[in-house]
């Protein structure tokens, strides 16, 4: 009896298969399931370059590195350049203008630099940034106009050199001064990188969380 069972299981005509196991047939349209259970449209592919809500060119945009100091500069034009990067500070990408003026600062990221007048921690990027947005060095992005208001070479290798800008908001307005010095002897030798970057005013008067 024992020997019968075992050899109807061995069967394969005698196994039954349940009608809820049962699968349908392949059509050859095989549509994948989102999480939300919703079919992927055909045709449609998602990018895996960038997420869909930023813009089209933000990849290619963060591809290049900001622009830095560049040895044919001379020092007025290094400021120029400066300015310039500010005035259209969010091109290509967002704040771009002061990441050009992070890579100009002539600071030691490890030690508290008087760039901005005042002992700051200027090491990180973030700290940097922090003060052109909450504080009147503010009116220097996206400024509408500038005029130079006097230029001076104080010694061999530092420039000096006074800016009044006009903002893009009514009635602001602020004179700002920048030291250029130029390096002599290692990676840097012959550029002319920003020293500080001072307001005449009390820029700091409300006080800073940076």
């Amino acid at each position: 009896m024992i020997l019968m069972m075992m050899s109807s299981l061995s069967s394969p005509s005698s196994w039954s298969v349940s009608p809820l196991f049962k699968s349908k047939p392949f059509t050859g349209d095989y549509r994948p399931i989102t999480p939300a259970g919703v079919p992927f449209c055909r045709g449609v592919r998602a990018s895996s370059d960038v997420p869909d809500f930023l813009s089209a060119d933000w990849l290619e945009s963060r591809r290049k590195k900001p622009d830095g100091p560049k040895l044919n500069f001379s020092a007025e034009e290094a400021v120029e350049y400066q300015l310039d990067a500010l005035k259209h500070n969010d091109q290509p990408h967002h704040d771009y203008g002061i990441e050009v003026m992070y890579r100009f600062a002539g600071f030691d990221p490890f030690e508290r630099s008087t760039y901005f007048g005042p002992f700051f921690d200027l090491g990180q990027f973030e700290r940097f940034r922090r003060i052109f947005h909450h504080s009147t060095y503010r009116v220097l992005l996206g400024h509408k106009e500038r005029k130079v208001l006097s230029c001076l070479l104080v010694e061999e290798n530092r420039f000096k050199q006074r800016v009044w800008v006009r903002g893009n908001r009514p009635e602001e307005e602020e004179i700002f001064q920048f030291t250029m010095v130029q390096r002599v002897g290692g990676s840097w030798d012959g550029y002319w990188l920003t020293e500080s970057l001072l307001n005449d005013g009390d820029a700091f008067s409300g006080g800073l969380a940076y």
